[in-house]
């Protein structure tokens, strides 16, 4: 029986002290986002102080929970030269930043004495995994979840590892 994976913002909704996202793919074929990417290969940028034109409902939810004293933490880990994907990625984080996000950056060259795990994954509260699923060419597939606490200590002392070491956004330069 397939799993019943919540959506992200009930999962974000429901965590109290902390969200972390641990990203290590450098292309990501998101349908969501594809006629942003496609727009901003195209030279369209948007206007940060005109939030009316970027602002969406994920920004609302962080926004919120960072509002309620959630801390929201994303690390990406990178190769490099870093691929048109990452570049349109750094380019719209100080939209994450904006809605109360830290964000920070390690170069794949850098991480390569840490154990991690095999997927994308968010960790709600040290108790909770939501891993995302992607294709090779980097297409979405699914999510799966998990609450194994051993499970989510490896991957929580992972995840911190990856923190320790990265770089804050504005001090990551591609």
């Amino acid at each position: 029986m397939p799993q019943k994976v919540p959506p992200f913002a009930e999962l974000l909704a429901d965590c109290q002290r902390s969200a972390v996202h641990l990203e290590m793919r450098d292309v990501y074929g998101v349908a969501d986002e594809d006629a942003d990417f496609a727009a901003w290969k195209a030279g369209h940028r948007y206007d940060l102080d005109d939030r009316s034109t970027w602002w969406n409902g994920f920004h609302d939810v962080v926004a919120e929970a960072v509002g309620r004293g959630a801390v929201v933490r994303r690390a990406r880990i990178v190769s490099e030269p870093v691929t048109d994907y990452i570049r349109y990625e750094h380019a719209c984080t100080a939209q994450n930043i904006a809605a109360g996000e830290q964000v920070r950056w390690l170069p794949r060259r850098m991480a390569s004495d840490l154990m991690l795990p095999g997927n994308d994954l968010w960790i709600f509260d040290d108790r909770l995994i939501r891993f995302g699923l992607f294709s090779g060419d980097g297409a979405f597939i699914g999510h799966e979840m998990e609450e194994a606490p051993d499970v989510v200590k490896q991957c929580a002392a992972s995840f911190d590892a990856v923190w320790g070491r990265a770089l804050p956004h504005g001090d990551y330069r591609i």
